[in-house]
Parts: C-alpha cells; sequence; structure tokens
C-alpha cells in the first residue's frame, strides 16, 4: 500500500486563502504588508526563487519591492541598503536572498536586518529565540514543515524524530521545533556511523542533505513519515528529492513529494511571516 501524499501545494493554498483574508483586514486599518526582497548577482536559481516570491506576495495583495545589485556591488552598500529598509515603515519583511557572492560575509548581511523584520528567521536573535521557545520569525521552511505535520494529524509526543541535516536553515531549526512538540530528536548528518540503523528507528524522518535520492526504503521504518526537503537534479535532469521517492513510498505511512512538497511550503511561511511582522506593529 502507498503512503499517503502530503502535498505542500494543497496545503499552502489553504493557508495562503487565509492570509489573503487577513492582509484585507489590515488594510481597513490603514496597513499593507510590505515585503523587501534584496538580489545580488545573476544566478538563475535565486532569480526563479524571487520571482515566485515577488509573485505570490503580489498575488496576496501585499507590497513587493525587489531591489537588484550587479554581483560587484560593495558590502558597505549593501548594508547600507538594509539600514534603510530597517527604517521604511512600509516594509515589513526583509529577506537578503542567498547565496551571496564571496566578498560579501553573509553573517554580517544577516546580523545587519533588523530582528523585528527578519522574516526569514535567521538573525542571530531569532535564532535564539527559538532555541528557548520565545516568539519570534521562524525560519520559513521549517514552519511550513510544521504546518505539513499538523494537517496529517501526526502527533509528536514521545515520538522517535530523525533530522539528516544541520544546516541553520533546515536542519537545526526543524530539530528545536520537533522537540518542542515533545518528540525525541536525533540529529544525522555526514560524519554519522552507520546512517541506516539510526534513521530506521524514525517514527518521523526529515531528510535535508542535498544528495539525490540518497534516502531509500533500507533507511526507513515501516510506516514512518517521510519529509522530504531536498531539491536536486536526478541522472536524466529531472527534479527530485534527497529521498528515493518510488522506493520509499511504499513502506512509509507518509510522504512528501518533489515537486510540490516542501517547496510551496517555503514561500507560503514567508508570507505568514511577513504577514505577522505587519501586524505586529498594530501592536507597538
Amino acid at each position: 500500500m502507498s503512503a499517503e501524499l502530503i502535498s505542500g501545494k494543497t496545503i499552502g493554498e489553504e493557508i495562503r486563502q487565509s492570509i489573503t483574508q487577513r492582509v484585507d483586514k489590515l488594510k481597513e486599518l490603514g496597513v499593507t504588508p510590505g515585503l523587501a526582497v534584496v538580489l545580488v548577482g545573476n544566478d538563475p536559481a535565486s532569480h526563479t526563487y524571487v520571482t515566485n516570491k515577488q509573485k505570490t506576495s503580489k498575488k496576496l495583495g501585499m507590497h513587493s519591492e525587489l531591489i537588484e545589485f550587479d554581483e560587484s556591488i560593495s558590502q558597505e552598500e549593501l548594508l547600507n541598503t538594509i539600514n534603510r529598509l530597517n527604517t521604511d515603515d512600509s516594509i515589513h519583511g526583509i529577506l537578503v536572498q542567498l547565496p551571496l557572492p564571496e566578498h560579501i560575509e553573509e553573517r554580517a548581511v544577516i546580523a545587519a536586518i533588523d530582528p523585528s523584520k527578519d522574516v526569514d528567521g535567521f538573525h542571530p536573535i531569532n535564532a535564539g529565540k527559538l532555541m528557548i521557545g520565545e516568539e519570534g520569525f521562524i525560519p520559513c521552511t521549517p514552519f511550513g514543515i510544521m504546518k505539513m505535520i499538523e494537517k496529517i494529524g501526526f502527533d509528536l509526543k514521545g515520538k522517535h524524530a530523525v533530522v539528516i541535516g544541520r544546516s541553520n536553515i533546515v536542519g537545526k531549526p526543524i530539530g528545536q521545533l520537533l522537540l518542542q512538540q515533545d518528540a525525541t530528536v536525533t540529529y544525522c548528518h555526514s560524519k554519522t556511523v552507520d546512517l541506516p540503523t539510526i534513521t530506521k528507528q524514525a517514527d518521523l524522518l526529515v531528510a535535508a542533505v542535498g544528495r539525490p535520492k540518497m534516502i531509500t526504503s533500507e533507511h526507513v521504518k515501516e510506516g514512518a513519515v517521510v519529509i522530504d526537503v531536498g531539491i536536486n537534479r536526478d541522472e536524466n535532469n529531472k527534479l527530485c528529492g534527497d529521498v528515493d521517492f518510488d522506493d520509499v513510498k511504499e513502506i512509509a505511512s507518509a510522504i512528501t513529494p518533489v515537486p510540490g512538497g516542501v517547496g510551496p511550503m517555503t514561500i507560503t511561511m514567508l508570507m505568514a511571516n511577513t504577514l505577522l511582522s505587519a501586524e505586529r506593529t498594530l501592536q507597538k
């Protein structure tokens, strides 16, 4: 029996409908949520991501601003732009599209963003708040994963969750969020010895390693929920995840597809964070 398909497209659409209604209510109060996206250089993947973010924000009735720079821009000039956006009352969310050119220090750029406008959830202050369970901004991909788990009604309490990957963007924060829901969390990574022995224990398996079809049926316990964060190209240049979908879907109870799984949720939760930031301005 094949696994239940967890469609980020469908779940994301439901959330976006709710966002549109809340945006309309905010506008009635004189506030239009505003998102500024800063793009440096000509990376094709980054351009695609940014275009999708722009389209989605406009579709939801938000104010959207795209600021593009040549990759030769100096770090100082980029930081000056961020400082300007920090003080712009029409902008509630600031996103600097990564990766950045080598001569620009990523950490310095992220740290320059006002934490109250850091809708990517990457600022050290928001990362710290996540760690101690305080209200801040949750990184969009982990935020989306939690919404998916919630949607399928999977109770995390007492379950063993295994996260493969330890990035600051996905691996570390998703582990913290799962822990907050009373799951027992194990982190695995490139130095983990005998990976299948550990992943086979997982009631929930989150794969975020960036290796095409690395996770096969030998890694998955029967009936596990499998969340595939990877976006890769296989040997035929076809889009695929970190999980060998056709192999694993026969053992898992539920699984996210690639494409159409976690990806759409990431952009949706970026919009949710931008809206939340705008709503918080009314509380000040």
